[in-house]
């Protein structure tokens, strides 16, 4: 991963949940972090609400950290716009998961965009 501050989230909520650790952080990538870890079972019970056919332990770790990621920074960042936090979203999906993983990513927080943002 590199230096942009989504992607050392998603790697610190990876290492959360794969190790049970992280690596130690500041500013928006530590902001985005705790923020995502603090509400993880309402964002997982909202991601869940849209994902037809998915629970949240049933999807893979990256693609989960990821709609957690997009779905707080859709609640929590209103000065960022919604079409970048889910282009960033999707990005990050097609580079560390699947092209499938991408249109799912897609698909999930542009529906939950329009219930956080509208």
């Amino acid at each position: 991963m590199n230096d942009e501050p989504r992607e050392r989230a998603l790697e610190n909520l990876y290492a959360h949940e794969t190790h049970g650790s992280m690596p130690d952080t500041e500013g928006r990538t530590a902001r985005l972090t705790e923020g995502v870890l603090a509400d993880l079972e309402g964002l997982d019970h909202r991601i869940e609400a849209v994902s037809e056919h998915w629970s949240v332990a049933r999807m893979p770790v990256i693609d989960r950290n990821i709609l957690r990621l997009g779905l707080y920074e859709l609640e929590n960042d209103p000065e960022t716009p919604t079409a970048v936090i889910i282009s960033e979203a999707v990005r990050l999906a097609a580079t560390y998961s699947t092209e499938k993983s991408a249109a799912f990513v897609n698909g999930v927080l542009s529906t939950l965009s329009k219930s956080v943002r509208e």
